[in-house]
């Protein structure tokens, strides 16, 4: 979305000093908005750099777009994030969806029906590399993917694995996807009601599944914008071309109180964790009163 990479890494660090769990980044070449400059920076590229300057918070996507990577080399670059960082890496995999970036820098976009298959088939690679016992190889031959006699090297640190996480607003695809690889599902931007409601699609299929929706972590993802009173608010939604009203109605937003509400209304329906989308990486003292005012009323 154009945010350098030093900018990436003061918030995570901020993030890591207030107290927040983990600093996840989105998966994106072209900006949806503004200028773009300084231009994009890879997802893992920065994580694996930010892993070396943090000691505790954990380090992730949401989501790493499946089209950008072959499977076997995303195995491998999340488990060097994974090492890099001491075991604190998360990885969020989705099917990808803006097509303008893929027209941009050449990357092939199939249709959503081919693009399901494959991020299916990448699960299952993912699981079986890191899953191979050291010693041993892994064979894959799927509609999208062939993979003979790989080492499945190197392995992560977290065992079993990393975290995976699942996340999507469809109906029948998605909640299967999280019922059968992931250990979180999420539901980004969506009002609480709808977020509900995928919430019960996704436990629904872990009981078709056989497996405990209790096993499953649930989260959410808001747009953040806090203020100490109106004014603070107004000024901090105008830095990120929104209204107050509107990230009301569609994000976190306004005074601590405001916030606190919201969040707790996600837990509400069962969320486990929300991630709080910061739009303007370089507003720490946002951070700051996030931590002070919120943190301490949800965490």
């Amino acid at each position: 979305m154009g945010a350098s990479y030093d900018q990436q890494l003061r918030m995570a660090q901020a993030a890591e000093a207030a107290g927040f769990d983990a600093f996840f980044r989105s998966d994106h070449f072209l900006t949806m908005g503004g200028d773009g400059l300084p231009g994009p920076t890879d997802s893992w590229v920065t994580l694996g750099a930010i892993a070396r300057e943090t000691e505790r918070i954990r380090l992730g996507t949401l989501v790493t777009s499946s089209t950008f990577r072959l499977p076997g080399m995303l195995a491998v670059q999340v488990a060097q994030v994974d090492a890099m960082s001491g075991g604190r890496v998360e990885l969020g995999l989705g099917t990808g969806w803006y097509d303008a970036e893929h027209t941009a820098y050449g990357v092939p976009f199939p249709p959503l029906g081919e693009r399901f298959e494959r991020l299916e088939e990448q699960f299952a690679i993912l699981t079986g590399l890191w899953g191979t016992p050291v010693d041993e190889t892994f064979s894959f031959d799927g509609r999208h993917y062939h993979l003979r006699d790989c080492p499945a090297l190197p392995k992560p640190v977290q065992h079993p694995r990393p975290p995976l996480i699942v996340g999507g607003g469809g109906w029948k695809r998605t909640p299967r996807l999280a019922a059968t690889y992931a250990d979180e599902f999420n539901l980004p931007f969506s009002s609480v009601a709808d977020t509900g409601t995928q919430f019960g699609r996704v436990r629904a299929a872990c009981e078709d599944r056989g497996r405990d929706p209790g096993t499953l972590r649930l989260s959410a993802a808001q747009v953040v914008c806090c203020g100490t009173d109106e004014a603070e608010v107004e000024r901090r939604a105008a830095n990120i071309g929104r209204k107050p009203d509107e990230l009301r109605t569609n994000g976190a937003a306004g005074t601590p109180d405001e916030v606190v509400a919201r969040l707790q209304s996600f837990a509400g329906i069962g969320a486990d964790t929300v991630y709080l989308q910061v739009l303007d990486l370089d507003d720490l003292e946002h951070i700051e009163l996030l931590a002070s005012d919120v943190l301490p009323r949800v965490a």
